[in-house]
């Protein structure tokens, strides 16, 4: 059996593992990743208020573990996430518990983006509505061939406003607007092309592409992976001139880290940099 071969076999040996019933999130860490599995295939991952709290903890323990240097987000069965739970939305469950449905989305998003580590959306199948917001929210996409992408909540009498915010935000305006007004899916070619994935892949090398894009985290110094992340999602939201005023300062405050000074010296020295992967300045 080939290397390749053996890590299809292995993942394939990890997803069947994934019990369809218990726990909703499986959350499992190695060699620096921290794998988080959307577990209700019965529900296409519906993204109910206990699946979304249940993610929730898992981020935030995955965040605080100095030893991940990279989430993983993917869901078990045939969909990443088919979105929120409507059948939460009655008006017999009353509107506290609507308004504590979509704050605890709100914050979900914030967890994604706010968070130490990079997270990476591995989606084999459908991601739609709050899915496709997921989606939108994590900082590396990879996608199988024969995965979709929509936001068709209109066609259920509730427009996906919420989801539409990250994915304004990763696709041009004219591709939102279709996915948001028609509610039709995109393929994940078209996601590619319009900036919603970052990477697709055949169904048989996802696996062996996870683990790749997550070496090539895992080898960077972490703190600096931190501080990267965390002022490109800040500048998004600034104009041009105070971004590059703000971001001059971000990268003199990187020099002074150990671990860039460690990376300048083994490029001078032209020899493998080691990390300490810790926050320490010089």
């Amino acid at each position: 059996m080939s290397a390749q071969a053996g890590r299809v076999a292995c993942y394939a040996r990890f997803c069947r593992n994934l019990s369809s019933e218990g726990t909703l999130i499986q959350s499992h860490f190695k060699d620096g990743v921290q794998r988080i599995t959307l577990n209700s295939p019965q529900t296409r991952n519906a993204l109910s208020l206990e699946m979304m709290t249940g993610l929730r903890k898992s981020l935030a323990e995955a965040h605080a573990n100095t030893q991940v240097r990279a989430i993983v987000l993917s869901g078990h069965g045939p969909a990443f996430s088919a979105g929120h739970n409507l059948k939460e939305m009655t008006t017999e469950d009353g509107i506290e518990k609507h308004r504590e449905i979509f704050h605890c989305c709100n914050e979900l998003m914030f967890d994604i983006v706010r968070g130490e580590s990079p997270v990476i959306a591995v989606v084999d199948g459908i991601a739609a509505a709050a899915g496709c917001q997921v989606v939108a929210m994590c900082d590396i996409v990879l996608a199988t061939e024969r995965s979709q992408f929509s936001t068709p909540g209109s066609s259920f009498g509730v427009f996906c406003s919420t989801p539409g915010i990250p994915l304004a935000r990763a696709v041009p305006r004219k591709v939102a607007s279709y996915m948001l007004l028609t509610g039709k899916a995109i393929n994940a070619q078209e996601a590619l092309r319009a900036g919603l994935v970052s990477k697709v892949v055949p169904e048989a090398d996802l696996e062996t592409e996870v683990e790749a894009t997550c070496q090539a985290i895992i080898e960077k110094p972490r703190a600096i992976v931190t501080l990267g992340k965390r002022f490109f999602h800040q500048q998004l939201e600034m104009g041009l001139s105070p971004a590059f005023e703000r971001g001059g300062g971000v990268m003199v405050d990187n020099l002074k880290y150990k671990d860039a000074q460690e990376g300048i010296s083994a490029f001078k020295e032209k020899r493998k940099p080691t990390y300490s992967h810790t926050s320490e300045k010089i």
